[in-house]
């Protein structure tokens, strides 16, 4: 036993100790950090403190070191902290590695393992909403859609939440253009008067887009927005099957998931929700 005590390769209590408390000290810095950003990036030294439980003293001690580093500025007016140009620097390298192919992949294999089902991430193009990934079960639906597809925007569940959520004048006007495109029997299950503007209000009032036999005949499909950090829709995710395979209603199971891993995915680019 002394013998591994004093072997070279044991560290020695004292700098394991050390090591343990430089740790620590490195994860209370990062709650303060995340602390100050879910305050709207600007604290009183009081106001932190409750928000993570700790002593004013101790948190006034970090907040310096984080000073020191440029995490972390005072206002000399105010007094507030708020969060400095290398926390500023770090977010926005942050913000440029938040691509949505990359960050929704593996929600896009959790949804495809966990439901059986043909699911898809779609961005907007120039000709509309194109499918950009695509993961199918084991036992696929039989579809004329793959990667590069570009998808209705009056149709297709992907194509209603682009149509509600992205602020573009392209997109408003791709839809003028499908609606003047339409038969008869289309127009007859849109609203006569705003058919567009009801289709969007529907969505944003649902949170998601819903359709049966609209784009595919057999297939209904349910698609979640994405957001960025400016709130800004960054891409939509759909999942997909057999009319009558699945359930549908926006409280069913397939939508939960789905809803569940489109907030993950809208927080791993940044997106805040509203309280």
């Amino acid at each position: 036993m002394n013998h591994l005590m004093n072997s070279p390769s044991a560290p020695h209590p004292i700098v394991a100790r050390d090591r343990r408390q430089r740790v620590q000290a490195v994860t209370t810095g990062i709650v303060l950090l995340k602390a100050l950003a879910r305050m709207g990036g600007r604290a009183t030294l009081t106001g932190l403190a409750r928000q993570v439980e700790e002593n004013p003293a101790k948190v006034h001690r970090y907040l310096i070191s984080m000073m020191e580093e440029g995490l972390v500025e005072q206002d000399p007016v105010s007094l507030q902290y708020f969060l400095g140009a290398e926390a500023i620097h770090i977010g926005l390298v942050a913000m440029r590695l938040a691509d949505p192919l990359r960050v929704a992949e593996p929600a896009l294999l959790r949804l495809r393992q966990s439901l059986e089902m043909t699911c898809f991430l779609a961005v907007m193009g120039n000709k509309g909403p194109t499918i950009v990934r695509f993961e199918e079960p084991g036992l696929p639906v039989t579809l004329n859609v793959r990667v590069g597809s570009v998808l209705p925007l009056l149709w297709s569940a992907t194509g209603r939440v682009f149509l509600a959520y992205l602020d573009d004048s392209r997109v408003e006007k791709l839809a003028r253009e499908e609606l003047e495109r339409i038969s008869p029997e289309q127009r007859n299950t849109l609203d006569a008067r705003d058919p567009i503007g009801v289709l969007k209000r529907d969505v944003q009032a649902a949170g998601m887009a819903i359709v049966r036999d609209t784009n595919l005949q057999g297939i209904s499909a349910i698609s979640l927005p994405l957001f960025d950090f400016s709130d800004h829709l960054a891409a939509v995710v759909t999942v997909l099957g057999a009319t009558g395979s699945f359930d549908t209603s926006p409280s069913g199971p397939v939508a939960r998931a789905l809803q569940a891993e489109s907030r993950l995915i809208s927080q791993s680019l940044g997106h805040a929700p509203p309280n």
